[in-house]
């Protein structure tokens, strides 16, 4: 374990340059520009703090600052959505990790979900000890976005109806079609004027197979609206869908034009 060292005063002051200079996460570009070096300078710089216990390396040439109470400078990440932002932008916190701040679910997933415009080759990265998951979607997606502030940085999240539209596309980035169903109840209950927005996200994203997982969820939860019902369903797109493709979907329900796990198809008012 590394052991928290003293430095000299021109060590201190270029640390509190650099801190000054940046907003929870530290890059080597960013250390080279404010201290007027280059950037193997700035490097050697950031790896001698490190050694010293003043900064943690995340991954290579991105660090975050020591607080000065820590009594170790092995630190897990205080907010992993700075490290998001910084990695993988364009890109917005979405599925399960945007559920969770809007309320939508009680359920805790250690797990940071991001959207991003890149294609990383690790789509399941871990720093320090923080996993992520990481889905790319294309820049024609990159709506129905709405800005939090974590300290200084503006970071982009989905908003409540966004989140179930990407979770309904991908029941996976909710956690299975299970908690999705939960989340849309959760979603109707507390948000109800959301829905009509779900439903033009929808139409903006193309995605037929939402639209049959979204028609068939509402019947299951007894939602009465026809007219919210027939927007579903004039927008099915031919085939057929599974409603989880994590799961066996055995029974037919073609009035969704959706394959459902053998319990589920009894839970809707029609076939």
């Amino acid at each position: 374990m590394t052991v928290l060292e003293g430095i000299g005063k021109t060590d201190r002051q270029r640390i509190a340059d650099v801190l000054r200079g940046t907003k929870g996460t530290i890059s080597v570009k960013e250390t080279a520009d404010i201290l007027g070096v280059n950037a193997r300078n700035a490097a050697k710089m950031l790896s001698r703090w490190t050694k010293k216990g003043w900064m943690s390396r995340v991954r290579q040439g991105l660090y975050v600052p020591v607080p000065l109470e820590s009594d170790s400078p092995d630190v897990s990440l205080e907010n992993p959505w700075l490290v998001a932002q910084k990695l993988y932008s364009p890109c917005y916190i979405g599925g399960w990790s945007a559920a969770e701040y809007f309320d939508l679910t009680e359920q805790i997933f250690s797990t940071i979900m991001v959207m991003t415009l890149q294609k990383p080759r690790d789509r399941q990265p871990k720093y320090k000890d923080q996993s992520f998951l990481i889905r790319t979607v294309p820049e024609s997606a990159m709506f129905g976005l709405k800005p939090v502030w974590q300290g200084q940085v503006k970071i982009m999240i989905s908003d409540p109806a966004r989140t179930l539209a990407d979770m309904l596309i991908y029941p996976a980035c909710g956690g299975g079609i299970r908690m999705v169903k939960e989340m849309l109840a959760r979603l109707i209950e507390t948000r109800p004027g959301m829905l009509e927005n779900l439903l033009v996200y929808g139409k903006q994203l193309g995605n037929g197979g939402l639209f049959k997982r979204l028609g068939f969820l509402l019947e299951v939860l007894n939602f009465g609206d026809e007219a919210v019902l027939a927007d579903c369903q004039s927008q099915l797109t031919a085939g057929n869908a599974k409603l989880d493709p994590a799961l066996e979907n055995p029974r037919l329900v073609t009035r969704w034009r959706l394959w459902v796990p053998e319990n589920w198809k009894e839970m809707a008012n029609h076939d």
